[in-house]
C-alpha cells in the first residue's frame, strides 16, 4: 500500500532552520507531484509548498517564499522541504502529500495519499 512518512520535525529557535524529510513507497513515485502542508492547533490546515514531478515547477505560499525550498530525490523516492529563518508562525505539523494527474494544487482534498505528520516547533 502507499505510504508516506515525514521525518525531521523538531523544536527549534526563532531564526533557525529544519529539514523535513518525506519518504514514499507503494507508487511510481516519478508519477507524483507532491506537495507539503502544515496546520497549528486551533487553524486549517494550510498549504505550504508543492513540487511537480520533474522538479522543474515548484509553488509556495507568499508566507515561506524566499524562506523554504522545497526539492525531491526520485531515485530515493524522498521529497524535503529545507526551512530557513523559522518565525513562530511557522510552528505545527508538517504533513507531506502526493498527487497524479492534478497539477501542482494548493487545496488538500485535491491529493491522493497523506502522510501522518511531523511536528515542528519554533520557540521564541
Amino acid at each position: 500500500q502507499v505510504q508516506l512518512v515525514e521525518s525531521g520535525g523538531d523544536l527549534v529557535q526563532a531564526g533557525g532552520s529544519l529539514r523535513l524529510s518525506c519518504a514514499a513507497s507503494g507508487l511510481i513515485f516519478s508519477m507524483y507531484a507532491v506537495g507539503w502542508f502544515r496546520q497549528a492547533p486551533g487553524k486549517e490546515r494550510e498549504f505550504v509548498a508543492a513540487i511537480r514531478q520533474d522538479s522543474l515547477v515548484t509553488v509556495y505560499v507568499d508566507s515561506v517564499r524566499g524562506r523554504f525550498t522545497i526539492s525531491r530525490d526520485n531515485t530515493k523516492n524522498m521529497v524535503y522541504l529545507q526551512m530557513n529563518t523559522l518565525n513562530l508562525d511557522d510552528a505545527g505539523v508538517y504533513y507531506c502529500a502526493a498527487v497524479q494527474n492534478r497539477g501542482l494544487p494548493t487545496v488538500g482534498t485535491d491529493y491522493d495519499y497523506w502522510g501522518l505528520g511531523t511536528q515542528v516547533t519554533v520557540s521564541e
